[in-house]
């Protein structure tokens, strides 16, 4: 069965300045090389989706500009329904810049334009979008008066709702009780709970802080050590698959959008789904940029059902 996933999020053009290593306060350095790709959380997570099958939608806004035909561009390449994607004629289409360094690791600086113009009466427009839909996921890049109007949705249909906390921020109560999984990264994580998350017992330490807000249902990425789930049902890790890395930029939205199209709405597999994740972000990050680093099904499946 193929999932339905509508995405709630951003769209970013994003330029990638290629260097040797990060500077330091107040350095001026050369840049090796530069590059422009879409992005943004929401896109990149759509896209992910996407590939790996979700029939998938998107939510979100562009400015009245060519970066903003660009982006709508840019996800309909993947089959995605763009209908619900508006236009402010104030304001500019979200943008990014990447320092990534030749390590592999990056820093991000994101201009949100059009994408945090968005209001709640946004969503009136999308009602039977996303009661047709069996995941509804959304990210910090866009206001969470925005996702809050959309969840609500979303759970008077029955939808499982995913909130991608990042960037981290403090997280609306309301918000918190529409939503059904929650996937920070372990520094997201920690901004939420007040609990580092350093080994097993912290990150079982952040489940409980997590139900005690009234999510039952938590997934915690650590980079390339894996991922950490729990649920009412069970809890585990489940490690990432080792590879040499280029490019982290999309890895964890990637990663999202991937499970969104495998997983089941009881969670009943979420170990096999967190694994086919895992197996889609190890090779996002061996590529650079954000939406041309997004496998297929079948390139995942070639690369490790052989």
């Amino acid at each position: 069965m193929t999932n339905k996933v509508v995405v709630l999020g951003s769209l970013n053009v994003d330029m990638t300045l290629h260097i040797t290593q990060m500077p330091k306060p107040g350095e001026t350095i050369p840049a090796i090389s530069k590059t422009n790709s879409a992005g943004g959380k929401g896109a990149n997570q759509a896209v992910a989706a996407a590939r790996s099958h979700a029939q998938t939608s998107f939510i979100g806004q562009v400015g009245n500009d060519n970066a903003g035909k660009f982006m709508v561009n840019a996800l309909k390449a993947d089959q995605i329904d763009t209908d619900h994607i508006s236009v402010d004629e104030q304001e500019g289409t979200g943008s990014a810049v990447i320092l990534l360094d030749e390590a592999g690791q990056n820093s991000i600086m994101v201009y949100g334009g059009a994408n945090q113009s968005m209001r709640p009466a946004i969503i009136s427009d999308s009602e039977a979008l996303i009661a047709g839909a069996d995941i509804l996921i959304s990210q910090f890049e866009t206001p969470q008066g925005v996702t809050y109007e959309a969840f609500k949705v979303a759970k008077a249909h029955g939808v499982t709702t995913i909130l991608n906390p990042a960037p981290a921020t403090q997280i609306m109560d309301d918000l918190l009780e529409v939503t059904d999984l929650i996937v920070p990264n372990e520094t997201e994580s920690a901004t939420l709970t007040g609990i580092e998350v350093t080994d097993l017992v912290s990150m079982n330490q952040n489940a409980d802080k997590f139900t005690a807000l009234g999510i039952e249902n938590l997934i915690i990425t650590v980079g390339d050590r894996g991922a950490y789930f729990h649920t009412p049902a069970q809890s585990g890790f489940v490690p990432a698959f080792k590879v040499k890395a280029k490019d982290t930029t999309a890895a964890g939205d990637t990663f999202i959008g991937a499970f969104s199209a495998q997983i089941k709405k009881d969670f009943s597999n979420i170990e096999a789904a967190l694994t086919y994740a895992q197996q889609a972000s190890s090779i996002t990050v061996q590529r650079l940029g954000a939406l041309p680093s997004i496998p297929t099904t079948e390139e995942i499946q070639a690369r490790y059902n052989k």
